[in-house]
């Protein structure tokens, strides 16, 4: 029987830019259609949609029922992936209490997606990290039969610990909001583009604010993958990036609230 978390909505941005990220996509994607009454939002940006040409197949064969999956596609042929521009985009799309900002190659434990869930349902907290600040991640060089495994013997996380090092969390992977908090402290920081310091952002920003952010002291399952410039510190955008965390960092709670209204991205949305 599928676990509740029927008002949240999953969001997750996709650019499938090699085969282990595809390979990734499809796994994330099965866990939770699988083990959750939920709502996901995909919404890709590339030249031509990699998911439904390669991974929308898979999932529809792997999973009874994929209704509660949404692909938007956006056709680009820009090198960068603007991750921060798309999560904005897919904010606004969700209708429900519960926004899960989810990168595609992260898996949890089910009782930390429950727990996470119920926090901000019952109004305890309004951001929570589903993982430790610490040696809580699980960094899993998987290949095609460590993952066919783990799907198809009921998500047994044995599977992915075989082939996993423990490493450093922090602050990326995904994190449970409340929408309205989500939106009020100013969603996604769209001055980011590609591989960036928004995680640390994100955290400084919404603690800073005052809002209520928490954690869940347990693993977060990273399935690695092959590194483009919109994946690590290569990318062109990276002086700026850096730029507008040095900025964010020195601005306290009254200046950001006033940054984050002057932001063209936000007003056009709000």
């Amino acid at each position: 029987m599928k676990i509740d978390l029927s008002d949240a909505t999953f969001i997750v941005p996709i650019r499938i830019e090699s085969d282990d990220r595809l390979r990734n996509v499809i796994t994330s994607t099965c866990f939770l259609l699988s083990n959750f009454n939920t709502n996901i939002i995909i919404k890709e940006v590339d030249s031509s949609s990699v998911f439904v040409e390669r991974a929308l197949s898979q999932i529809e064969e792997f999973c009874e029922d994929v209704s509660g999956l949404r692909h938007i596609f956006e056709k680009s042929t820009s090198s960068s992936f603007h991750r921060q521009r798309v999560l904005n985009d897919m904010i606004m799309e969700s209708t429900t209490k519960v926004v899960v900002n989810y990168d595609c190659d992260v898996i949890l434990p089910l009782s930390s997606y429950q727990n996470a869930y119920s926090q901000i349902l019952n109004d305890e907290s309004d951001v929570v990290y589903p993982y430790g600040d610490g040696d809580y991640q699980i960094q899993v060089f998987a290949d095609d039969d460590t993952v066919t495994q783990f799907l198809v013997n009921d998500f047994e996380f044995k599977y992915l610990l075989e082939k996993g090092k423990v490493y450093d969390a922090k602050c990326g992977f995904c994190q449970f909001f409340n929408r309205d908090v989500y939106i009020q402290g100013g969603m996604e920081n769209e001055n980011f583009v590609a591989y960036a310091p928004e995680d640390v952002e994100r955290f400084y920003r919404f603690n800073t604010l005052g809002y209520r952010v928490s954690r869940i002291d347990d693993k977060v399952y990273h399935l690695e993958h092959m590194r483009t410039p919109n994946s690590w510190l290569s990318n062109p955008h990276t002086p700026s990036n850096r730029t507008e965390w040095e900025k964010v960092q020195t601005m306290n709670a009254e200046v950001l609230k006033e940054y984050i209204l002057t932001q063209e991205y936000y007003r056009k949305r709000i």
